[in-house]
């Protein structure tokens, strides 16, 4: 009896047994069966560049995209065959993208990394080659760098081919940046196809420190035609150096910062021979020259060797010791268009005067023509933004 109790227990117990391991699979079958739910495998990271590697001919305007698939770009790194770095973002659409444009006929190679969801690390690399140029852009800029300057001095960008097109010019005026140290409003304008030129909407402030950098490297300009090179420089703006000329009172009245500090006789262009009016910059100055009326068209009508010479128009136009007209100096105009004075005061003016001063004549029947050397203020603002292929101001 007592055997008989003992195996009714053993065969309850396993019977409990079974209920319980049935209910713990029930409705599902076994990992892995048609029935389960096995975990989703996370996916794995993969990046993608452009250029890929290898190519060759890439537009330097091309840029560099770097994307990933299944995670998130941590790194990229881009450098040239000499190891030289080239600074970049991800951009708005999420892809990794240089600041300005490539060097052409220039090795690069491209190095990323991501994140996958998973957690694991990927890297790509590329390496490609930019196109080598059918025509070169070169350039040259104005004022020297380091240069101390007058509050009404432009920045001039000279360049060796012409640029037409709207598309084209406008192209070349966002490669152009400037920074100063007090921000004002400025623009660029175009004053021919082979020059633009920076003028703030008034005079410089004194002691203003600008530099500028034209990033013309990897530029696109026109038709096969590409920058190679960059150009920058930084200057300085010196006191404000403002003289009045007047051909009715016959004299010059030179202020800095805002007083008088001289007033000069002066004589200038006789009638048939009118001096310019207009707001002018002393654009060189040049302690001897021989002027001679040949470079005017009107040869052996003189020939004189001159002191003191403060250039303010390209075709001829000059502040200078006249020692011959001193007795027409402060009341009346002899001159072939110069604006004449004594020696001394001559000498004190070339001395005194920066380059970018602004010097205005008045009185005259004859108007300043815009482009007669870098005559900014020949223009209105308005005028001047007109001019340019972005129609808007620049801020510093």
């Amino acid at each position: 009896m007592g055997k008989g109790r003992t195996t009714r227990t053993l065969v309850s117990t396993l019977a409990a047994a079974l209920a319980v391991t049935a209910g713990c699979t029930s409705g599902g079958g076994s990992p892995g069966s048609p029935g389960g739910s096995p975990q989703a495998r996370a996916p794995v990271a993969k990046l993608s560049i452009t250029p890929a590697d290898g190519t060759k001919k890439v537009a330097p305007d091309a840029g560099i995209s770097v994307k990933v698939t299944g995670g998130q770009v941590t790194k990229v790194a881009v450098a040239d065959a000499k190891g030289r770095a080239v600074t970049g973002a991800v951009a708005a659409d999420g892809l990794w993208r240089p600041r300005w444009p490539l060097r052409p006929s220039t090795t690069y190679t491209v190095s990323a990394q991501a994140t996958g969801t998973d957690g694991k690390q990927v890297a790509g690399r590329a390496t490609f080659t930019t196109l080598k140029p059918a025509r070169v852009l070169e350039s040259g800029m104005a004022p020297l760098d380091g240069e101390k300057v007058g509050v009404g001095m432009p920045v001039q960008l000279l360049l060796s081919q012409s640029i037409t097109a709207g598309k084209d010019r406008a192209a070349v005026e966002r490669s152009l940046e400037v920074r100063m140290s007090q921000p004002v409003e400025g623009a660029w304008s175009w004053v021919s196809d082979r020059e633009v030129q920076f003028r703030p909407r008034e005079y410089w402030p004194v002691g203003e420190k600008v530099t500028v950098v034209a990033h013309l490297t990897g530029l696109r300009a026109g038709s096969g035609l590409w920058g190679t090179k960059d150009r920058s420089l930084t200057f300085t703006v010196g006191d404000e150096h403002i003289t009045k000329v007047s051909a009715t009172a016959h004299e010059a009245v030179v202020r800095e910062n805002g007083r008088v500090v001289k007033t000069i006789p002066v004589s200038l262009g006789k009638p048939g021979d009118d001096s310019y009016s207009g707001v002018m910059i002393a654009q060189e100055k040049a302690a001897d020259i021989v002027m001679d009326s040949a470079t005017i068209g009107e040869p052996g009508e003189y020939r004189i060797p001159t002191k003191w010479n403060v250039r303010m128009t390209y075709s001829g136009t000059f502040f200078h010791a006249a020692p011959w007209s001193t007795g027409a100096q402060g009341n009346s105009n002899v001159s072939h268009g110069c604006v004449n004075a004594s020696s001394a005061d001559a000498r004190w003016f070339y001395e005194f005067t920066q380059r970018g001063d602004i010097i205005e004549v008045s009185g005259t029947s004859r108007k300043l023509r815009f482009g007669n050397g870098p005559t900014p203020w020949a223009k209105s603002w308005e005028d001047w933004l007109a001019g340019s292929a972005l129609g808007k101001p620049v801020n510093g």
